[in-house]
């Protein structure tokens, strides 16, 4: 059987098969090869009755309809890309440049120190990162986005939010006088002891998101025919609780104040325990000699109970005593219908006008007469103890000595202190500057005790070298 041709469906013809018969089986070394079928002759037709391969090739496409294969390169700018490219002049950037890759045998290692101890420890560190890769990048993640938290102002925005942190919901309210004394001008001691004061207090309010309200006490007159300086603290607190609707608790400070420990935040600090931070019973602790609770039998069982009903959701007023007795230069209030009927009892003109020459601390004395006659206010009050938001210097209630439940205490890092009273027979401005330099120095980040201890050493050297000097 030959395979030189294939079944055809012409009669004497057939397809040639050059794949299965090669055009040179028959030819001998003497003569030149005879030309086969599917040989086209030189008018450029096919010879005989023979089919090429190519001409079957394309009537097979026609008939199965089969899509055209177009190779790469046919268009002229793809053709030609490469000898337009080598067309163009080089330069040389450089020295001789050598484009032989050549084996990397020493990929992975330590080449000057890979024999050495330190080259085998740094190969088996780099193996334990890279099996530890996944873990150490969450853990960089993680590290990253608690450095971009505090960074940026995302903390200050998750303090503030009431959902979160909830610091909307506290107003700190400092009275101020930036326009000046009612009674004098102020010199430059006084403008210095308020810049402080203020400053603190803005760097308090920002770092935990409470908003910060300043009082100018010398333009808030409201009757100043029969005006007594201070009565208006009572109006500034109501006129805040009209101009924050939405916070709940407000803190009252006096200028002669300081924030020592800016870490603590208010919720953690009392409200997050209110009924373990506070007390209802006045007999804890009681300078004035208050009779409590009261015995009248009129009165419903929360009026005679000595603690109210015992629940934190009762509690409006949050109070310091002092050795004399309340102490408003540092105080909490809640909103609430019974703060605003306190609040209008307490400023009604009355009070002011009537008992002025008698109660010396004014809208003070004129709060424990309200606490000491009215049942209805003992319900809703509630005490705090002096250290925990207005501790004292030494120089205030100090005619007994240090007292405990009074006085500032540096090794209990306490919150808050009161130079109260330091404009009778006191330096204001210096115990102001003494406990602003002792908080910045309780307040060190790591990296500031590190540099001040070397400062410190420095120092004490020196000084020792001019002792041996002096003594030479």
């Amino acid at each position: 059987m030959s395979l030189s041709r294939s079944p055809s469906p012409r009669g004497g013809g057939g397809w040639s098969s050059p794949g299965l018969t090669s055009p040179y089986d028959s030819v001998s070394g003497k003569s030149s090869p005879r030309k086969t079928f599917g040989d086209v002759s030189m008018n450029g037709s096919a010879s005989g009755d023979n089919v090429t391969w190519a001409s079957a090739k394309a009537r097979s496409e026609e008939v199965n309809g089969y899509p055209k294969f177009s190779t790469r390169n046919n268009g002229f700018f793809s053709r030609h890309a490469r000898k337009i490219s080598t067309s163009l002049p080089s330069f040389g950037m450089g020295g001789r440049r050598d484009f032989a890759d050549k084996e990397k045998l020493g990929r992975g290692r330590w080449p000057r120190i890979s024999g050495s101890r330190t080259g085998r420890f740094l190969t088996y560190l780099g193996r334990i990162i890279w099996r530890l890769r996944l873990r150490l990048g969450i853990v960089l993640a993680l590290l990253l986005a608690i450095i971009l938290f505090y960074v940026t102002p995302l903390h200050r925005m998750y303090r503030r939010a009431s959902f979160l942190g909830g610091g909307s919901k506290f107003v700190v309210i400092l009275a101020a006088n930036q326009g000046g004394g009612v009674m004098e001008w102020k010199g430059p001691r006084e403008w210095a002891i308020e810049r402080d004061s203020v400053r603190n207090k803005k760097k308090y309010a920002k770092k935990w998101g409470y908003d910060l309200e300043i009082v100018d006490m010398s333009t808030k007159k409201r009757y100043a025919h029969e005006w007594r300086e201070s009565w208006e603290k009572v109006d500034t607190i109501r006129n805040c609780l009209r101009k924050y609707p939405k916070a709940e608790w407000f803190w009252w400070l006096d200028l002669n104040t300081f924030v020592m420990e800016p870490s603590y935040s208010l919720q953690q600090h009392v409200f997050n325990d209110l009924l373990g931070n506070t007390y209802r019973d006045i007999n804890v602790y009681n300078p004035l000699n208050i009779t409590h609770p009261f015995q009248s039998h009129h009165l419903d069982p929360v009026a005679r109970s000595p603690t109210g009903n015992g629940r934190a959701e009762s509690i409006d007023l949050i109070v310091p005593q002092d050795c004399a007795g309340f102490n408003l230069g540092s105080f909490f209030i809640h909103r609430s219908l019974w703060t605003d009927r306190l609040l209008d009892i307490w400023w009604d003109p009355v009070g002011y006008e009537q008992k002025h020459m008698e109660w010396e601390h004014k809208e003070q004395d004129a709060l424990e007469h309200l606490y000491t006659n009215q049942p209805w206010i003992r319900p809703h009050t509630a005490f705090i103890p002096q250290r925990k938001i207005n501790s004292f210097p030494m120089g205030a209630c100090g005619e007994n000595g240090e007292d405990s439940r009074i006085h500032y205490s540096e090794r209990d890092r306490d919150f808050v202190v009161n130079m109260a009273g330091c404009e009778w027979g006191r330096d204001c401005w210096g115990e102001m500057y003494n406990f602003r330099e002792l908080s910045n120095k309780l307040n060190r980040t790591p990296w500031e005790k590190f540099k001040d201890g070397i400062s410190d050493r420095v120092k004490a050297l020196r000084g020792g070298d001019k002792k041996e000097e002096g003594q030479s």
